[in-house]
């Protein structure tokens, strides 16, 4: 098992989420269940994802995990953007940010790099095939309780 807060993607994307959790605490009351709420849980997804596929014993696994939080990092990234576009967040602020944002990326895809010429293709391949299937499965769920959320017109 690794130690997970050794893991330089980690100890960034740590950083990141608490800067997260700092910028989106002026974010409009009414935003308070969308944008400050997905903004967040993208954020905190990507180190607890580090941190689950650090305790797994297969490489396959660890990936899987890896590739996990790299959609999450993607998903703050484009949070970020909107936030600023919205006027929810300054410029200084954005960029600040944005800057973190891709530096977590950065440090987590080439730590995904490593792990994968460690690993080998079919391994790697497994593990972006789950990571994918399990992705689809979460954005099909969410669709369908938005809809049932929805009132009948």
């Amino acid at each position: 098992m690794r130690d997970y807060r050794k893991i330089l993607a980690w100890q960034k994307a740590d950083d990141l989420t608490v800067s997260v959790y700092e910028a989106t605490k002026t974010f409009p009351k009414a935003e308070a269940y969308c944008l400050t709420s997905q903004i967040r849980r993208a954020a905190y997804s990507i180190p607890a994802n580090i941190a689950e596929g650090a305790s797994r014993n297969s490489q396959k696994d660890y990936l899987h995990f890896l590739y996990i939080s790299r959609g999450s990092a993607a998903e703050v990234g484009y949070f970020i953007h909107l936030s600023r576009r919205l006027g929810y967040i300054k410029q200084e602020d954005h960029e600040s940010l944005s800057a973190q944002a891709a530096e977590a990326s950065r440090i987590l895809t080439g730590m995904i790099q490593s792990v994968e010429k460690e690993t080998g293709v079919l391994a790697c391949a497994a593990a972006k095939i789950t990571s994918a299937f399990i992705l689809f499965l979460g954005s099909a769920c969410l669709r369908s309780s938005v809809y049932s959320l929805r009132s009948p017109v």
